[in-house]
């Protein structure tokens, strides 16, 4: 098998995990959703039974596992890994939005089919895990259901398996200065595949443990997912505005505001599972209106400093590059950047991400032994 045979069949093995995304459909129609409520609570969400701690730990995890940290990192490994250059970033960037349409249309029509399958039944509100989802699909949707529901989570199982832990191996080789590739051969990266093969085994050991509260462990990992996203994110948001690693492909100043208003979002409502989780008797519902009034204050003096200092921005010289150029740049070597500059304020702000990002994953344990 010739190395770049060995890339082409790990991108043929995905795209059939992700056609199989596509069972959705029979499911749905067997369950004979309402398309009247199926979007009216696709574009008005709501959360019912009211606002609480529980519910907040639900949307995190939500979040986290459609936005996970290791999806913004597996992407730049892959690209490089597929040795892509400037001049395809576009193709890449549709390949994308196409794998992020099919993804989420997907879940959505598999969160509505259980949503309408269980409504007014014992089982509404009482998830244990994906066993039980199966199993409820079937009693209340009708024989075969239930297999397409555990066929569905399988294919996502091996897609998230094999993107979560070539994330990692990728993470690891770069660490560490090995051979990482999936260009490469067994022989040629001993160290690549032997971790990407170790991770597998461990989580398949995680997961077949006796007795292990499955649903606790993946809600909390997705959680987990979720709180970790902003401190990700704003490490991310520092490499795409730094002139020296990305030269002419620098965010501009719309990815920004976009980025900032994702991250305060989820900096919000994981500051809102910490305190449910400290003070449990606390009024989730104030406490999240009470948020989103200051984040809207927040909002509002960003958007003043924008427009205060826009004859800045345009003021400021910018290297102009040619396009043939611009399309063939390439990033520097790391031994030849100079190690970045942070004001003392960038300083107490990642100092302060920092202590926020330990706090909220001890406290998220906490939230996870109370669940479970």
């Amino acid at each position: 098998m010739t190395a770049s045979g060995s890339f082409r069949r790990w991108e043929r093995f995905m795209f059939v995990f992700i056609v199989v995304n596509f069972l959705v459909i029979p499911l749905a129609i067997f369950s004979h959703p309402t398309p009247t409520a199926f979007f009216h609570h696709l574009f008005v969400p709501s959360v019912q039974g009211g606002v609480t701690s529980n519910a907040v730990l639900l949307i995190i995890a939500i979040v986290g596992t459609t936005v996970a940290p290791w999806q913004l990192f597996f992407q730049q490994s892959n690209i490089v890994d597929k040795r892509i250059t400037p001049r395809w970033i576009n193709y890449e960037r549709a390949d994308t939005v196409l794998g992020s349409f099919v993804t989420v249309f997907a879940a959505s029509l598999l969160l509505a089919v259980v949503a309408v399958a269980f409504a007014d039944t014992p089982l509404a509100g009482h998830f244990t895990n994906a066993l039980g989802v199966a199993h409820g699909l079937t009693t209340y949707v009708g024989h075969g259901t239930g297999a397409i529901f555990a066929i569905i989570l399988l294919n996502a199982s091996i897609i998230g398996a094999a993107s979560v832990t070539l994330s990692t191996s990728y993470a690891f080789g770069d660490v560490f200065g090995a051979r990482h590739s999936l260009h490469r051969s067994w022989r040629d990266a001993k160290f690549f595949y032997g971790m990407f093969s170790a991770l597998v085994i461990l989580a398949a050991v995680i997961v077949l443990i006796p007795g292990a509260p499955l649903g606790v462990i993946t809600t909390s990992v997705q959680a987990l997912a979720g709180v970790l996203l902003p401190s990700a994110t704003v490490f991310l948001l520092l490499l795409c505005n730094d002139r020296a690693v990305l030269g002419p492909w620098v965010n501009r100043l719309w990815l920004n505001v976009v980025a900032f208003v994702i991250v305060s979002i989820l900096l919000m409502m994981s500051l809102i599972l910490m305190v449910t989780t400290v003070f449990a008797n606390i009024d989730v519902r104030t406490l999240v209106i009470g948020s989103a009034v200051v984040l809207g204050v927040v909002y509002m003096l960003g958007g003043i400093f924008l427009l205060a200092t826009r004859e800045r921005r345009r003021a400021a010289p910018v290297p102009t590059m040619s396009p043939e150029r611009r399309a063939n740049w390439r990033m520097p070597p790391l031994n030849l950047l100079e190690r970045p500059k942070w004001s003392r304020g960038r300083l107490v702000a990642m100092y302060a991400l920092r202590v926020y990002l330990v706090l909220a994953v001890v406290l998220l344990l906490v939230k996870a032994i109370q669940l479970a």
